[in-house]
Order: C-alpha cells, then structure tokens, then sequence
C-alpha cells in the first residue's frame, strides 16, 4: 500500500519510527517486521516528524544504488528542507549542500572521485599494517599487566584514530578529541553539530599546515593534485574520509572480537590461530554490519520502488544491515554459504557512490591487523560478563557497542609504535 503523503510527498503516515531499543536489541526482528507490515520499501519517520523511506530489501537496495541518476546522492534535491530546522541533530550525518566527495552528485562528484582515490591507493599496504601494528602494542602495552580492559573504548575505538591521524599528517595528540567529535556525530544527539563545527576546524588547520610543510601523508598527496580544488573542498574531503573511516572501522574490529568472544565456531582462533579472522570479519558485515542504515538518496523525478509510488525530493535511506538479512534472498541459502567468502554484501553500500576500494581495503588492514595483533598479545582473552549484557551504542544508523569488557591473563608489555 502507498501511504499518504505530506506536502513534499514523503510519507507520513503509517511510518516507522526510526528509533527505539529494538534497533539495539533485535535488529533483524524489527527489520522482518517492516517488510511483513510494509513490504522492501518502508515510510519512516526521524526525529521531528521528518518523513523518508526507508529501502530494506535486497533488490531495492541493488535498484537504488545501481541508478544514480534516478537516485542521485543530491541533498539539494530534498523536498522537506522547508521543514529541518537549523538545529535538527541528524543534519550533520543527512548533510547539506556543500562541494565535497560525499555530498556532490554527477560530474561534480566524479571530480572529487578523481582527486581523492589516488591518494588513497598511493598508500603502501605494507607501511600501513607495520604502523598498525606498533600502534596496537601501544594501545595493548597500557592495559596488558593489569589482566582486564574494555576493549572498545581502550581499544577498538582509539586504534583506528591514531591510524587515521598518521595516514592524514594529523599530530597524534588531536587524536582523542577527532574520535570524540566522530562519536558525537553518529549518536545524532544534542552535542552534533557542535561536534561538526569542531570537527570542520581540524580539517582546516590540517590543510593549513601542509600547504605550508607538505609531507609523506594522504593530505600532502590530495594538496599535490593537478586540479583546481579550494582549501574549503580539501577540508570537506577530508572530513568525509575521516568519518567514512573512523567509527565504521572500530565498529568492524568490535563486532568481530564480540563475534569470536561469543562464538564456540570461532574458539580455535583465541587460541592463537589466525585461518579464523577473516571469517569472523566477514561475517559480522554480513550478520552484525557497522553501518545499519545509510543516509541518503533523493529521487530526481517521480517513480516507484517496489510498491511504494516516490515522488521526487523524497529521501530513500540505505537499510544496508536489513537488506544483508533479506529472508528472499537467503531462503536457498545456508548461513555458513553465506559467510563461506561471499562478499556480496551491502556493508561498505554499492554503485558510484560506494565507499571507495582503497578505502576499503585501509579499513580491513586497520580491522584485521588489530584483531590479530590482539589475539597474538592476549590469547586466552575471554569476557568478563555475560554476553546479553553487552550494550550496543544508541544510534540506529551505526551499530557498535559502547563497551567490551575482557578479562585475560597478565602479560608484559612489549614497547609500543616509535
């Protein structure tokens, strides 16, 4: 059934509030639920009263991604910015118009393309996992004596900070505020845009400072493209590949660890093997994804998506999490054949405006280096409370928790990342 819509014709009502703890708690419940009431293309509602769909389906979300002229990334094209007030807490993560990689269209975003992949693929993968591993020494060598940490907040968070400042020629010391203002953002509560602003600053000053003394990081490289970009399109990229980045990594590398602590498929790896990990990692893109629900798309014209007529300036958000557990799609299909090296999967979204392969692949050096410098440091680390205790962090667009307490043996501390 089509709902009714409001002026700009996104739906109303029946809508699905896009909060409450079940998005925590039982994901892929409510995810069923949806499609039982409402079918792969659901009206939901954000904070506000703000209308969108949100695609849930497996088909929908390839038709979606795959057509982006029909569904470009175009913030401009929404139909409800006479009703977002200056102060709403998810602009900073829908966004707005602004000459940047993730918030430009067509041509326009191709040329970001252009300046920002290079730079990405000019990373040395073998400097990367080296620098990541003395930085994982480090963040371990400060709780490996006292025989507990949370591995979230002492680990999994701050690791892929510190590996984002290096790869940027960011100081290493605005690393902890960078991974506050990234948390800040994607929790969408009342302190975001502050934390945008703040995060926008660091930028600024980051580019400042290479154009005055370059060096042998990704800025440097972006700063030295032949192409005409200003100072204010480099600090919005740059922005973009920080957030892209940061949390969703940290999310990857709990997830896996939760995956491998709770797990009696995975126990053969906490005993010191490694043939587990990659396994582990893919199947927490596929079962416990750390990007849930991907902000946005906006049809250029009128048009329908599964049964739902969508007229044009609606925003569509990417239901990644829902559509990797779409029942239609996996009905023939066993979990572990799903897991066994399929890839298919919406975990890093599709088509022109996915995250980038190089991004990709930093973000899976980051996450497997951590987990297996980890599990070489700490081999009999086991959970140092009931796995139902475990609490995911408020936000139903990224899924993480907000601690994972470990206890294990003392070990010495090793001399960290010089």
């Amino acid at each position: 059934m089509t709902s009714p819509a409001s002026a700009g014709g996104c739906p109303v009502h029946p809508a699905v509030p896009l909060s409450g703890p079940r998005f925590h708690t039982d994901p892929r419940g409510l995810y069923n639920e949806m499609r039982r009431d409402h079918g792969s293309v659901v009206p939901v509602e954000l904070p506000g009263q703000v209308p969108a769909w949100l695609v849930v389906g497996y088909r929908e979300l390839h038709q979606v991604t795959s057509s982006p002229e029909l569904f470009p990334r175009d913030v401009s094209l929404w139909n409800q910015w006479p009703n977002i007030p200056p102060d709403w807490p998810l602009l900073p993560m829908v966004g707005q118009p602004m000459p940047s990689i993730y918030f430009t269209a067509g041509a326009e975003h191709r040329r970001h393309v252009s300046m920002v992949e290079p730079a990405l693929e000019s990373m040395d993968p073998f400097e990367l996992r080296r620098v990541c591993e003395g930085l994982a020494d480090q963040l371990i060598d400060s709780y490996c004596g006292r025989g507990e940490a949370d591995l979230v907040g002492e680990y999994a968070e701050p690791l892929p900070v510190l590996v984002m400042a290096w790869l940027l020629g960011l100081p290493n010391e605005e690393g902890p505020h960078l991974a506050w203002t990234m948390k800040t953002l994607a929790d969408g509560g009342a302190d975001a845009q502050q934390a945008h602003l703040q995060f926008g600053a660091v930028m600024q000053r980051l580019v400042a400072m290479k154009r005055a003394m370059p060096g042998d990081d990704l800025t440097s490289r972006m700063l030295a493209f032949p192409g005409a970009f200003t100072d204010e399109e480099y600090a919005n990229d740059l922005m973009a590949i920080t957030a892209a980045g940061h949390l969703t990594t940290a999310d990857w590398i709990g997830n896996s660890l939760r995956l491998m602590l709770t797990d009696d498929g995975f126990a053969a790896a906490l005993g010191g093997g490694r043939r587990s990990v990659g396994q582990a990692m893919n199947e927490a893109l596929w079962e416990d994804t750390p990007t849930q629900i991907l902000a946005g798309r906006w049809a250029a014209r009128d048009t329908r998506l599964g049964d739902k007529a969508i007229r044009a300036g609606d925003m569509l958000l990417l239901g990644l999490g829902a559509a990797n557990g779409d029942p239609h799609v996996r009905q023939h299909v066993s979990d572990s054949a799903v897991h066994a090296g399929n890839s298919a999967h919406f975990s890093f979204s599709h088509g022109e405006y996915r995250c980038p392969l190089p991004a990709q692949h930093i973000a899976e050096i980051i996450a497997r280096t951590a987990i297996e410098v980890l599990l070489d440091r700490l081999p009999d680390v086991d959970l140092a409370v009931p796995a139902q205790n475990l609490v995911r962090r408020p936000s139903p667009f990224l899924r993480g928790m907000t601690s994972l307490p470990v206890v294990f043996t003392p070990v010495r501390a090793v001399g960290g990342f010089q």
